[in-house]
């Protein structure tokens, strides 16, 4: 007989909460990738009709649709549109769209319109091609009203259009839906490029950007908001969402009576709304399939810094660059403000008309007050985004507002060249007298937020004096990450030991974003100097940061110390090769899968590479240089040749291939006919150091020292920070007797790579022969 006791009530609670909490765990939401699936806007709209209903009118509702006459803007109604000596024609047959306009092979076609992409300011069409191609026209209807110039056919392109054939032309592979467009025009986009039929399947979960985009796959929310709330509490944690974007809730802006500006609650410390916005709202390289709303931006994105050539040096969009890096710049982001401070997320429009929304934070007291802005009131220089958001139109009209949210600084127009909003309205004022003005009404000098412009203008000029400022940026901490990787950028091109440990400093960088583009600073570096900086982001969180270390690191990958270290530099270039396979469809990804393939020793898998890039590209330069090298490589000097003269047919003009061509004769001993290939490169280069110092130096080595360093004295005037340039005018001074000339230029220099040994010592073998 078993002895009977009494149990406790408490303690039978206990244990039973105990029990319950045991089993909650495998019950609980399983990872995302495992139990979300997409299931719909419209299952959503039964909970959320408010929200639905907000959306349904929105840009996002109707960023892609099936051609209907419900969707589509555009006159088919045999209108016929004339653009640089082409005549097309669209029209209507029942229900289906059609245009008559040049096809790939030169011919007037009938091409059936399959979808419209975007409504307002205007909308384009997409034409279904062969393979899973869609192709979008290169003519738009603009959608505006009659009365602001719309209601009327345009071409996307300027006089002269692209030839059929051409990668531009719309039926090109540079004007491809399914790489360029689909990812950011509907949900769950999934590109599904089939390399070996040179094909795409592209599929998507919703064909405009609906609530799972943003909000991520919503079948498991859907069972939780199917759970009674005592089961919610115990067996789910969250509410099933992938993203349920909470950066907003319970917060408060209160504005300061002093300053006139607001001050958030509680701080942001995370980026995590701004970050979902940014894989549509950001100029970024696609780096890997799969993304939902939720995962890590740099997992699947590979968002592009305040690059030259996108922006302007003081960080002003220049390109079409989506509003991204130009915020993560500005005061506003610094101080915890997200897109959906401004923004309403369901319709996009913004949460207040006009100034209102500026006065959610900044007291109209003091900023809609003419002695902050300098002008009468209700009048166009009275509007915030006039002066601090001024707009860039794109794609002909198409205008977007620039998201740094910058202090109007037309003295840097004067000094730097860079917009200034005042032109707007003062067209036919100069920028000083701007400046001036600015000046007279606020009583100081204008300043801002970013002070980075002279530095990055300079490093964009190819400064010498670039390098030291551009390290200190770097190095700041108390600049935002974006600056501080697009000083890291540049300074790839300037190589020497204060890059090298900015390098290495950003490589431990909190900021994933600041650890990436530390990693570009690095390719100016050889290997074995790379190695100890790149080889632990091998295992970086990040997938962008892992492969691109992975890139950095082939020559040497299989020489790492540990077996771990060997399998983490074999994961990540496994994701690197992934990537590169992902998008296949592109040349430069062919390109940069067959170099990384040559460093690694594959060649016959370069060879492949570059082959198809050729066949499939035959504008792209870099094939033809890369698969001549290979060639090179092999020694079947000829071949190269052969492949080089075969793309110059095609691209008379492109420097880089007069330039491989060159350097093939001359290994092939053809110098008087190389030395002609590498001039006609500086020439058509403009004496850019990349093709003037190899010319300079096959015509010192050929007797023609003088011709030689006339070259050089060129391209050191237009690029004074070539460390080559310098080296050689130093050298061939020397040779050809002048040491005085000799040693100004060795301590030009020392003075431009204060850390680099080899022109240390050349000034000192040069001072005493000047001394004599």
């Amino acid at each position: 007989m078993v002895a009977r006791t009494r149990t406790h009530p408490l303690r039978t609670v206990l244990a039973v909460a105990v029990a319950v909490a045991a089993c909650r765990q495998p019950h609980r939401q399983p990872p995302r990738s495992q139990s979300a699936e997409f299931i719909g806007s419209a299952r959503c709209a039964s909970c959320h009709s408010r929200e639905f209903d907000a959306w349904k009118g929105s840009q996002h509702a109707r960023a892609m649709q099936a051609a209907s006459a419900s969707s589509v803007l555009g006159r088919f109604d045999s209108t016929r549109f004339t653009h640089d000596g082409l005549v097309s024609t669209f029209f209507r047959h029942d229900d289906r769209y059609f245009v008559n306009t040049e096809g790939p092979d030169g011919r007037l076609r009938d091409f059936e319109i399959g979808y419209t992409f975007g409504v307002s300011p205007l909308q384009q069409y997409l034409v279904m091609m062969p393979r899973g191609r869609l192709q979008p026209l290169s003519i738009a209807w603009d959608s505006r009203p009659a009365a602001q110039g719309g209601q009327r056919w345009f071409s996307l392109e300027t006089p002269p259009r692209s030839a059929p054939g051409d990668e531009l032309h719309w039926t090109g592979r540079g004007f491809n839906w399914n790489y360029m467009c689909a990812d950011c025009h509907s949900t769950g986009v999934r590109k599904r490029y089939e390399a070996a039929a040179d094909s795409f399947n592209t599929t998507f979960a919703e064909i405009e950007v609906s609530c799972e985009a943003c909000h991520g796959p919503g079948s498991a929310h859907e069972t939780w908001g199917k759970r009674p709330s005592w089961a919610r509490r115990w067996f789910w944690r969250g509410n099933g969402l992938t993203n349920s974007l909470q950066e907003r809730s319970g917060i408060s802006w209160s504005v300061d009576s002093t300053t006139g500006n607001a001050q958030r609650s509680s701080p942001r410390t995370s980026d995590h709304e701004v970050g979902t916005c940014a894989q549509c709202h950001a100029r970024r390289e696609h780096i890997a399939d799969g993304y939902t709303a939720g995962a890590p931006l740099l997992d699947y994105y590979d968002p592009f810094p305040l690059l030259a050539g996108i922006y302007y040096p003081d960080g002003q969009q220049k390109e079409e660059a989506y509003n991204y890096a130009s915020f993560l710049q500005s005061r506003m982001f610094a101080f915890g403000v997200t897109c959906a401070d401004c923004h309403e997320p369901h319709t996009q429009k913004l949460r207040f008309p006009g100034n209102l929304v500026c006065s959610q934070c900044h007291r109209p007291a003091k900023y809609a007050a003419p002695a902050h802005h300098g002008h009468a009131a209700d009048s166009p220089g009275a509007s915030c985004v006039a002066c601090h958001m001024p707009p860039t139109s794109y794609m002909e009209i198409d205008p977007r507002h620039d998201h740094s949210l910058r202090v109007p600084r037309p003295d840097r127009t004067a000094t730097l060249g860079v917009p200034n909003p005042c032109v707007h309205c003062h067209a036919n004022r100069s920028a000083s007298w701007a400046a001036r003005q600015i000046q007279s009404w606020s009583r100081r000098a204008p300043s801002g937020f970013q002070h980075f412009a002279e530095t990055f203008a300079a490093a964009d000029r190819g400064e010498l004096t670039a390098a030291e400022s551009l390290t200190k940026i770097a190095d700041d901490r108390s600049q935002p990450d974006i600056v501080r990787a697009s000083a890291l950028a540049r300074l790839r091109a300037y190589p020497g030991t204060a890059s090298l440990q900015s390098a290495a400093s950003g490589a431990r960088d909190s900021s994933a974003l600041v650890r990436r583009w530390a990693l570009e600073a690095l390719r100016a570096f050889e290997p074995e100097e790379r190695f100890a900086i790149a080889s632990p982001l091998l295992k970086d969180p990040r997938r962008a940061v892992r492969q691109v270390a992975a890139s950095l690191l082939p020559a040497v990958g299989d020489s790492l110390g540990t077996p771990e270290d060997r399998r983490a530099f074999d994961a990540a270039a496994a994701e690197f090769v992934a990537s590169q396979r992902y998008n296949a469809d592109r040349a430069e990804n062919r390109v940069a899968l067959g170099t990384f393939y040559v460093q690694r020793g594959f060649l016959d898998s370069a060879e492949a590479e570059y082959r198809t890039a050729v066949n499939q590209w035959p504008q792209f330069v870099d094939a033809y240089t890369n698969l001549a090298g290979i060639l090179s490589l092999r020694n079947n000097e000829s071949e190269a040749a052969r492949t080089l003269r075969d793309a110059l047919r095609k691209l008379p003009d492109e420097p880089q291939l007069h330039h491989a061509l060159g350097l093939s004769l001359a290994r092939a001993g053809q110098l008087p006919a190389a030395t002609r290939e590498l001039g006609e490169a500086n020439r058509l280069a403009a004496g850019s150091p990349e093709f003037a110092y190899p010319y300079a130096v096959v015509l010192h080595g050929t007797g023609h020292p003088r011709e030689a360093i006339a070259v050089l004295e060129i391209a050191r005037k237009n690029f004074p920070a070539s460390r080559d340039v310098l080296y050689a005018l130093s050298t061939f001074s020397r040779d050809a007797g002048n040491a005085a000339n000799a040693l100004r230029y060795a301590t030009e220099l020392v003075r431009a790579f204060p850390h680099d040994p080899d022109a240390s010592a050349l000034v000192r073998s040069l001072q005493p022969t000047v001394r004599r």
